[in-house]
């Protein structure tokens, strides 16, 4: 039987069942990256992310905003991801890059570039010449909600892409950094799933929380570290400094066995774009 045969038939991209039929079939994580746009299956998020394309903020009105998912952000072999919340109505939604042109972004991305994992320390447009080291960017939720919070339903519908995501990473990944408790609940369910060796009762969220999964199939660990999200809120209330931000990332590079030589790009491997 040829590989086209095995694909179930072409669901709308409007239906909720879009992310669950579609994601599997997802060879690549380029294509992945491709079909994750096309997806309309949560009707208060398309219409939620077209609103604010089309009004615009003031100081952003002269932009084309991009208004679709936002997929995630790094190479394809990455030994680290971090996993956020969802896109910001004027960060991600705008510029079709995840954590790219908010507050939240400016933060992460020059602690990326302080360790070494991003190839410059601001992220402002698709096109700017970041690249990442060894580390992909990617969301439960690919849709800006409204009031940066998406529903449990919401969730669910889109969860397909995460779990893909991961499964097409899960050769290279050794490591992932959680910014935030939404992002942690998302994705311990996912991770359980797959096969991954998840402690009950499930650990709690918290900055600094290091747990350790195992992976029978495989015969690799996952190292789940917890951080705080770099939202304006927690950085101004000092609740989450830079040096904090740093140390986690450091720390989750380190156990992905990413060496400082490849952080600075002298290694091949450390080349792949996002």
């Amino acid at each position: 039987m040829d590989r086209g045969a095995e694909v179930e038939p072409p669901t709308r991209s409007d239906d909720p069942e879009f992310p669950a039929r579609r994601a599997p079939h997802c060879g690549r994580v380029a294509e992945l990256d491709t079909v994750v746009p096309e997806c309309r299956a949560c009707p208060r998020l398309v219409a939620w992310r077209e609103h604010v394309a089309d009004v615009r903020r003031k100081e952003f009105r002269d932009w084309d905003y991009w208004g679709r998912p936002v997929p995630g952000f790094g190479p394809a072999d990455a030994g680290l991801a971090l996993v956020g919340l969802a896109p910001a109505a004027h960060g991600g939604n705008r510029t079709g890059r995840i954590f790219t042109g908010d507050p939240s972004g400016d933060v992460l991305f020059a602690a990326l570039h302080a360790v070494g994992l991003a190839s410059q320390p601001t992220s402002t447009r698709r096109g700017d010449g970041l690249t990442l080291r060894g580390v992909r960017i990617t969301v439960p939720v690919h849709c800006a909600p409204p009031g940066n919070k998406p529903t449990p339903a919401e969730r669910d519908t889109c969860r397909p892409w995460l779990a893909r995501e991961l499964e097409l990473l899960r050769p290279t990944l050794r490591a992932v950094v959680v910014l935030g408790a939404f992002g942690w609940q998302a994705l311990l369910p996912i991770l359980a799933e797959a096969g991954w060796q998840v402690p009950r009762p499930r650990p709690a969220f918290g900055h600094g929380v290091h747990v350790t999964l195992a992976d029978g199939r495989a015969h690799h660990e996952l190292h789940l570290l917890g951080c705080y999200h770099p939202s304006q809120q927690n950085v101004f209330t000092g609740r989450l400094t830079p040096a904090m931000l740093r140390a986690v990332l450091s720390q989750g590079a380190e156990l992905a066995g990413l060496r400082a030589d490849q952080r600075t790009g002298r290694q091949s491997g450390s080349r792949a774009r996002g």
